[in-house]
């Protein structure tokens, strides 16, 4: 029986200072299973560079010239063409004032820039999975965001399709917890855990856990605290 080579994971490095990209792309390039297919020094080029090398990750920088990371992001989320591609955002501080409207754009995770080299490369495997993953620091602050600007109406009809128990599991996602967690807290089987959070994403129309998240805080199905 023939055995399939290991998967490489393609990356495209999105940052305006090349020094950055420099370092992470030779950090990136030092692994087996990872490998940058491109590099971009806008939000343009970074779009451009998701159409013609099709990464399974982008790791994008927030601020750039010409288009900034936000606006790049949304736009290559919104895109069901790149709907395979994933968006980590990199940002310098964590209590930058752009990352609330970065998730909201269908990033899939983020992490600051003065993270160690062994957690970003393990942050750009976990999103390529399709899950998602943000920094502890940004978490807190992300959290409080979307609590303060809950919008019952959205609730209403964005939910509105989910049964009970599927709403159970999206708060469970919402307060952080992996899906064996979720199955021990609900008393079910991982792998209907596993079941319940795919037909969520695909009622909901989410690209992955991240996007679960925003939706669990802004629609008010879960509140800090509670």
């Amino acid at each position: 029986m023939t055995t399939q080579p290991p998967r490489t994971i393609r990356v495209v490095l999105a940052d305006d200072q090349e020094l950055v990209r420099h370092g992470f792309g030779a950090l990136i390039n030092a692994e087996d299973d990872l490998e940058v297919v491109g590099e971009a020094a806008n939000g343009l080029e970074a779009i451009d560079q998701a159409f013609t090398s099709r990464p399974d990750v982008i790791l994008m920088d927030i601020r750039m010239p010409m288009l900034d990371g936000i606006e790049a992001t949304r736009r290559i989320t919104a895109d069901e063409r790149l709907r395979p591609t994933k968006v980590l955002v990199l940002t310098t501080f964590d209590l930058d004032e752009y990352v609330y409207e970065a998730l909201r754009a269908g990033a899939s995770g983020f992490l600051l820039k003065d993270t160690a080299p062994a957690r970003l490369l393990d942050a750009i495997r976990v999103v390529a999975d399709g899950d998602a993953l943000i920094a502890p620091g940004i978490t807190r602050r992300l959290i409080a965001e979307f609590a303060a600007r809950p919008d019952p109406a959205r609730s209403d009809d964005l939910l509105g399709g989910l049964t009970d128990r599927e709403r159970g599991v999206l708060v469970e996602i919402g307060r952080g917890l992996t899906n064996a967690e979720i199955a021990e807290r609900l008393y079910i089987s991982p792998l209907t855990a596993k079941t319940h959070v795919s037909r969520i994403l695909t009622k909901l129309n989410a690209r992955d856990r991240a996007q679960l998240v925003v939706i669990a805080y802004e629609t008010g199905l879960v509140q800090p605290g509670r």
